[in-house]
Parts: structure tokens; C-alpha cells; sequence
């Protein structure tokens, strides 16, 4: 008598959950016209061979990427189309290379020779009571000595060195930041897909569970229950819309072009997932990494300014010559003197200056520079270290949702659909086991996107920003180069 019950509900449940559709086919089937002409022969039900009495076939619809991409509205906008547009259009490329142009122009002016200094000359320019005086002109110039301007020009030339590693690092940010924001846009589709998925999956619920209530199988806290899953879901979706927006207008202005119609982008989250060799990405870091580059030249340039400053004692050779007009009276001949040249000769002894404070000063600089290239290895491999412990983090997550989670809610709900259709399970069941199917659909997506921010700031060398300014020369000789390198990540949440 039990199981005779528990039959008859689950055939008024399933029956209710039919489509307006099958329940006419099935009340057609059960009252057939008068006219034999006008009934439907059994043969041709679309459902009849795929029911047991009265149970309506469910096909399985299981959760995919790539959703949006298969009927979109424009073309779809491909990873390597973005990079080149930023590649054109991101500024800090071009203040980069006007960092570059500015360094030679200072290259090219420290090394310049001093100019000659031409004056006018007089003593005795009245007179005096002889009638003489003397007027005349001069010509000076200083002849720099051991190669003080070649020392000159090797120290900027290193400030030259910096710009360029400066605007090379600028370019894998920019690239970097292009590629982070691209896959935020690729996952702010997908999951805005899966969403959409889910909103329609609880208004089913809801709608089943209304016809429920109607005879009698579920009450109003259940209904009211559905509801809120539906509004909690519209919610979800009016959300992800305004992220897909803001992903979509970050990756336009890191493009350089903030004008840019939104499109869908081209790709798929879960295809060639890298696998990263911990040893080797930490090598990298310290052997490739602008930033040891950047401090190994600083240890140069301060080498140089080192070999500068100990050349400055040489003085320097100062000639000064030219003609004058004497107009003193010779005796006995009462002649003038005439036109008579004069030459000076002179240089600077060293005698209480002989810059050794500058000298030491610089040494110091030297060791202080040498401190520093240490540092930003021990920093990169320190925050290289935190990158990586993120990284298998989210691989790992990647990896148990993809071989272990989605496949058993998958298959969980293949089983459910099965026993709907043997009249074992009721159809809010099957819809149910549908929602969570999708829910780990949406968790699986947030891990994708966590395991591709990672792998891409590990790739990048740990540069992530591309709208930071580049750094001139004379700015990157700081205490604490933190631009070059970011903070290291947080834990990300589990919950979306």
C-alpha cells in the first residue's frame, strides 16, 4: 500500500512537471475525438518511446564553455589583436622611448667640450698723463684633461643602459596587464553564462513548485523559498553584466583605447593549461628580471661616477691670449707702442681639495648599489616564492574540480535524469541535481581564473601594471625600487 502511494505521487509530480505541450498530447491520448480521423495515433507521441506511463522525457543539458562565442553579435576580438593594439596605442610605451631619447640627448651633452670665451680687454684706457692706455681683445679656453668627458659620457651612457631596460620592462607590463585583463573579460563571460544557466534552472524550480502547491504536494514556505533562489540568481546575473562591463573597459584603456566597442573575446579558459617548474621560474626571475638588471646597472653607473670623481683633482689646463692696442710714447722717438699680444697659461693646484669627499661618497654609493642588486633578488624570489605557493594553490583546484568534482556532479545528475525516467526520482530532484551541477560550473571558472592571474604574473617576470608611468633614470636610484616588482598575492576566496 506504500509503495502503491509513493507511485501515485511521484506519476502527479512528473505529470506536473510536464510542458503544457505534453500534458494536452497526454490528455489527447486519454480522450481521443469522436472523429477517428482526428485523433493522434499513438505512434507518432514524440514522447511515447520514451516514457514509461506518463513520464515526459528529459534531455540532459550539461554546463560548457564557450557559450557566447558560438552566435555573437560582432566578431570576436582574439588575445593577440589586443596586444598589438596596446603595443600602438598604450602611452607609457611612447614615454618609454622618449625616457630613451632624453638620456642620449643628456649622453651626448655631458660629453661636449667647454665653449671658448672671447672678452674685451683695457687698462689705462684714458690715458693717463703720457697719453697711453691699452685696449685690446682675448681669446680663453679650457682644455679638460684626463678624460674627464669620456668619464662623462660613460656615466650617462649607463643612465641610457636604464631607460632602455626601463622601456623594455614597460612592454611586458603592458603586455602583462593586457593578458590579465583579457582572461577577467574571458571569465566574466563565462560566468555570466553559467549565471544565466542557473536563473533559468530556478525559475523551472520555482514554476514546478508553484504548479506543486496547487494540488496539495508543496506549501507556501517552499514557494517562497523558489522565489527567493530567483531573485538571489537575477541578482547574480545584473552583477556579472556590470563586471563583464567594467572587465571590458579596464582592458579597452590598458589597450589605449577607451572608445572601444565591447565584443566578446576569442578563447577558452580551460585549453592549454601551463604547468610551471617552481626551480625554473625562480631562476628566471633573478637572471631575467628588469629589476636585477635595473640594479646591476646602478652598480655600474656608480663604478663610473666613482672613476669620475677621482679624475677631478687633474686640473684642468686654462689658456687665455689676444692682441691689444698700447698707446704709451716710446722715448727718444715719441712713437707709440702699438699693437702687443699677451698669454696666460695657469692651472688649479690641489693642494686642500682634492675631492676626496666626493670620492668616498661615491665609493659608498658603490657598495650601497651592490646591497641593492642583492636585495631585489632576495625580494624577487621572495615574492616569486608567494606567487607560486598561489599558483599550485589554484592549480590544484583546477585539477580536483576538473577530474573529480564536475565529473561527479555530472554524473550525479546523468543518474538522476535516469531515475526520473524510470519513475524513481521527481523532477524538482533532477533540477536540483541540474543547479549544483552548474554551481560547481561557476567555482570551476573562479579557479581558472585564479590559476591564469597566476601563471601569467610568474610568466611576466612578477610585472603586472600597465598604466604605471616608466621610471626616468634618476628616479629608479631609490632606497626601495618597489615598482619594479608587485606586492605578492592574497588569499584568494573561495566564495564568489
Amino acid at each position: 500500500m506504500i509503495q502503491m502511494k509513493r507511485a501515485l505521487t511521484i506519476v502527479t509530480l512528473l505529470t506536473l512537471a510536464m510542458s503544457p505541450a505534453t500534458r494536452a498530447q497526454e490528455q489527447h491520448a486519454q480522450h481521443p475525438p469522436q472523429k477517428p480521423q482526428e485523433s493522434k495515433p499513438p505512434a507518432q507521441d514524440p514522447h511515447a518511446q520514451h516514457r514509461m506511463g506518463r513520464i515526459p522525457t528529459v534531455k540532459p543539458e550539461f554546463p560548457r564553455l564557450g557559450k557566447s562565442q558560438e552566435n555573437p553579435q560582432a566578431p570576436l576580438i582574439a588575445l593577440e589583436e589586443l596586444e598589438q593594439m596596446a603595443l600602438a596605442n598604450n602611452p607609457t610605451l611612447r614615454q618609454a622611448a622618449a625616457e630613451i631619447g632624453t638620456s642620449k640627448a643628456r649622453q651626448l651633452q655631458s660629453g661636449l667640450y667647454p665653449n671658448p670665451r672671447v672678452g674685451y680687454t683695457g687698462e689705462e684706457i684714458r690715458g693717463g698723463s703720457f697719453g697711453g692706455g691699452q685696449q685690446g681683445f682675448f681669446v680663453a679656453q679650457t682644455f679638460v684633461t684626463a678624460g674627464k668627458l669620456g668619464l662623462n659620457r660613460k656615466i650617462v651612457g649607463q643612465e641610457v643602459r636604464i631607460s632602455e631596460i626601463e622601456a623594455e620592462e614597460q612592454r611586458l607590463r603592458v603586455l602583462n596587464a593586457v593578458r590579465l585583463a583579457y582572461y577577467r573579460v574571458l571569465a566574466a563571460q563565462e560566468m555570466l553564462d553559467t549565471e544565466k544557466d542557473l536563473l533559468r534552472i530556478t525559475q523551472d524550480t520555482l514554476k514546478t513548485t508553484q504548479q506543486l502547491r496547487n494540488i496539495g504536494q508543496a506549501d507556501d514556505p517552499e514557494v517562497l523559498q523558489a522565489e527567493v533562489e530567483v531573485q538571489r540568481h537575477e541578482i547574480a546575473v545584473a552583477t556579472l553584466e556590470h563586471t563583464l562591463r567594467q572587465a571590458w573597459h579596464a582592458l579597452a584603456a590598458m589597450v589605449g583605447k577607451p572608445g572601444l566597442e565591447m565584443r566578446t573575446v576569442a578563447g577558452y579558459l580551460d585549453k592549454d593549461l601551463p604547468e610551471l617548474d617552481d626551480e625554473q621560474i625562480i631562476q628566471t626571475l633573478v637572471t631575467e628580471s628588469p629589476a636585477v638588471h635595473i640594479a646591476r646597472s646602478l652598480v655600474e653607473r656608480w663604478q663610473a661616477v666613482v672613476a669620475r670623481e677621482r679624475r677631478e683633482p687633474i686640473p684642468d689646463i686654462e689658456v687665455r691670449g689676444g692682441l691689444q692696442r698700447n698707446g704709451e710714447l716710446l722715448e727718444p722717438s715719441g712713437r707709440r707702442v702699438g699693437l702687443q699680444g699677451f698669454a696666460e697659461v695657469g692651472v688649479q693646484i690641489p693642494i686642500f681639495n682634492r675631492n676626496q669627499g666626493t670620492v668616498e661618497a661615491a665609493r659608498l654609493q658603490v657598495e650601497r648599489a651592490q646591497q641593492e642588486e642583492k636585495r631585489v633578488e632576495l625580494l624577487l624570489r621572495e615574492r616569486g616564492a608567494a606567487f607560486l605557493d598561489a599558483y599550485h594553490s589554484s592549480r590544484m583546484t583546477v585539477e580536483r574540480y576538473r577530474t573529480q568534482i564536475l565529473p561527479r556532479s555530472q554524473k550525479a545528475y546523468e543518474l538522476m535524469v535516469q531515475k526520473y525516467g524510470l519513475m524513481l526520482a521527481s523532477y524538482p530532484q533532477v533540477l536540483l541535481a541540474q543547479r549544483t551541477l552548474f554551481q560547481v560550473q561557476t567555482e570551476y571558472i573562479s579557479a581558472l581564473e585564479g590559476l591564469w592571474m597566476n601563471v601569467i604574473t610568474l610568466r611576466g617576470l612578477l610585472l603586472t601594471d600597465g598604466l604605471e608611468a616608466p621610471a626616468r633614470p634618476g628616479e629608479v636610484d631609490m632606497p626601495v625600487r618597489e615598482i619594479n616588482v608587485p606586492m605578492a598575492p592574497r588569499m584568494m576566496s573561495r566564495e564568489r
